[in-house]
């Protein structure tokens, strides 16, 4: 039975019900100044997992071959322009050229966030690894994040945001059973070096947090399928 889905989905429908009740009370200064702090809890367990790499090439080759194949097939994009399908389909039930003008920014903040609770790097790394180890600190950690991230976002968007809860759980837990295939063939050292690309991950999302560097973290995704590959190759053929 895996917790951390559920622990994350449940902070994040917390943090957006809480949010939505408390509507414009949070100070601005708050609002502004909190996705900063997020940014920096992720490069703090960036680092922390990046440590635990046992062979550094394999590291930076999964890290560059896999952003490479992200890039070339435009997954980011990909993404987006799912969302961005789910926007206009909002907007066409919302009513004609008025509603795209009234609505435009609710309708962008709220892609955002989708994108940023559902196709977040943290979010699949950390269901992949509670699925192959059982350890779900990287979902709890991300749960508190959410929460504080949703309760933010709810002051302004309102209880929408709550409702991305579901289908973040729904992937979570998809990926986390799909998980549990590959844990029988996996070793310490692939462990380990997937661990580490997923540190990356985790480092590339906390600059975009802070505004530092927009990397597009969803085309670095393959990296996550090229780690325990590349892992058991370089063992064979060079360890």
């Amino acid at each position: 039975m895996f917790t951390g889905p559920f622990i994350n989905a449940a902070a994040v429908l917390l943090g957006g019900v809480l949010g939505a009740v408390l509507s414009q009370r949070l100070p601005e200064r708050i609002r502004a100044n909190m996705p900063s702090i997020f940014g920096l809890a992720s490069l703090g367990i960036g680092i922390l997992l990046v440590i635990k790499c046992v062979n550094l090439p394999v590291m930076v080759l999964a890290t560059l071959v896999g952003t490479l194949i992200g890039e070339l097939c435009y997954v980011e994009r990909g993404i987006s322009g799912g969302v961005n399908g789910l926007r206009n389909v909002l907007q066409k039930r919302r009513g004609g050229e008025h509603a795209l003008s009234g609505h435009e920014a609710f309708i962008q903040s709220l892609v955002a966030i989708i994108i940023l609770f559902c196709a977040s790097g943290t979010g699949i790394f950390g269901a992949m690894r509670e699925g192959m180890t059982g350890d779900n600190s990287i979902l709890i950690a991300k749960a508190f994040l959410d929460f504080f991230t949703a309760l933010i976002f709810a002051t302004s968007l309102g209880i929408a945001v709550a409702a991305i809860s579901v289908p973040m759980l729904a992937i979570q837990l998809t990926l986390a059973y799909s998980a549990t295939l590959i844990m029988p063939l996996t070793t310490p050292a692939m462990m380990g070096d997937f661990t580490a690309v997923g540190g990356v991950l985790l480092l590339a999302t906390g600059l975009r947090i802070c505004g530092i560097k927009m990397f597009a973290v969803a085309n670095m995704l393959p990296a996550l399928v090229l780690a325990m590959p590349l892992s058991a190759l370089w063992t064979a053929f060079f360890a």
